[in-house]
C-alpha cells in the first residue's frame, strides 16, 4: 500500500518519521493530481492545508488523516485528533487493518460558475476582514490570539452591511456585522461560532450577528470562543442543508481561513463526501 504525506511548507519532512514505524510506504508529496490514487493521505498542517487538497481528496475518494501542525487545527480537533500522539495512534490502527474510517459531509460554495469545497466554516463581513488581517500577521501571532486581535482592530472601521439570507423556509433581511456558515463548530483556533454544528448531520449551521452598538460587540466578541454569543439578542442562528446569501455590497468570503470568492453565494452540503481516519 502507498500513502501520501502532504506537508504545510513550514513543516519539516522529519515529522513523518514516527508514522513510518507502522511499516507503511509513505511518499512525501507537496500536492496531488488526478492520476495519483494513494491508499490514504496524511496531512501535516491545519485547516488551510486540508482545504487546499479537498477537491482531489474528495474526487479520488482518498481517506485522510489529519496531523495537527497548523495554527488553529479546528478540523483535526473536530475529528477528535487533539495532538500528534492521538494522530499516530489512529494511524497505527488504520495500518493494522482497523476500521477507524468514517464519512463526513463537506460544504460547497457556489459563486457564479465557481465551486469551492470547505470542511469547517465559511464567513463573510467583519469576519472576512479580520481573517485577511490575521493572515498578514507574523506566523507566531496567528491563530487564537491573532484572529481576536485582528477582529478588534477591524471593528472600528467596519460598516454593517444589509444582507438577504434564504435558508429553507426562512428568509431574513437585516443589517449585519458578519455571517458564518459552518459544517464544523469552530474556526480561528477555537472560536465556536457555530457551536451546534456536526460534521455528518447533513445540515449547515448559520450564525448571523446583526448590527449593534460597537462597544457592546467589542465586549461580547470574546464570548464566541465559548459559544456563548448565541445568547446575544442580535444573534440569529439556524440550521439548513442549503443557504443563499446576497449582500448590499460585495463581501469577501473566506473558507477554512482562505479567501474563496465574493457574495452573492449559495452554500450547500455534499453528504458523506470525505473519508477521514479517526481515533478509535
Amino acid at each position: 500500500m502507498t500513502f501520501a504525506a502532504l506537508l504545510h511548507p513550514n513543516v519539516s519532512s522529519k515529522a513523518i518519521e514516527p508514522f513510518r514505524s507502522a511499516d507503511c510506504d509513505i511518499q512525501i508529496q507537496t500536492s496531488l493530481n488526478n492520476s495519483e490514487h494513494p491508499d490514504a493521505a496524511l496531512i501535516f498542517g491545519g485547516d488551510g492545508t486540508v482545504h487546499r487538497h479537498l477537491p482531489l481528496l474528495y474526487r479520488n475518494n482518498i481517506p485522510v488523516l489529519m496531523v495537527p501542525k497548523g495554527r488553529g487545527n479546528d478540523f483535526a480537533k473536530m475529528l477528535g485528533i487533539t495532538n500528534e500522539r492521538v494522530a499516530l495512534q489512529a494511524w497505527r490502527r488504520f495500518c493494522s487493518g482497523g476500521k477507524n474510517v468514517k464519512l463526513i459531509d463537506l460544504g460547497l460554495i457556489r459563486a457564479g460558475t465557481e465551486e469551492i469545497l470547505f470542511c469547517c466554516v465559511a464567513g463573510m463581513g467583519l469576519d472576512s476582514v479580520a481573517n485577511a488581517r490575521a493572515n498578514r500577521m507574523p506566523a507566531w501571532l496567528r491563530g487564537f490570539a491573532g484572529y481576536l486581535i485582528a477582529a478588534l482592530r477591524s471593528l472600528s472601521s467596519f460598516v454593517p452591511v444589509e444582507v438577504k439570507v434564504m435558508a429553507g423556509q426562512h428568509e431574513i433581511q437585516r443589517s449585519v456585522f458578519f455571517v458564518a456558515v459552518g459544517n464544523a463548530r469552530s474556526y480561528g483556533g477555537g472560536m465556536k461560532v457555530t457551536p451546534r454544528a456536526q460534521l455528518d448531520d447533513g445540515l449547515l449551521d448559520m450564525c448571523m450577528v446583526g448590527a449593534m452598538n460597537k462597544f457592546k460587540l467589542l465586549f461580547r466578541l470574546p464570548t464566541v470562543f465559548f459559544g456563548e454569543h448565541l445568547r446575544i439578542k442580535q444573534v440569529e442562528y439556524l440550521q439548513s442543508p442549503r443557504v443563499r446569501i446576497e449582500s448590499g455590497r460585495p463581501l469577501d468570503v473566506y473558507a477554512d481561513g482562505d479567501y474563496a470568492c465574493q457574495t452573492p453565494v449559495e452554500i450547500s452540503l455534499i453528504p458523506r463526501a470525505l473519508k477521514v481516519i479517526v481515533p478509535a
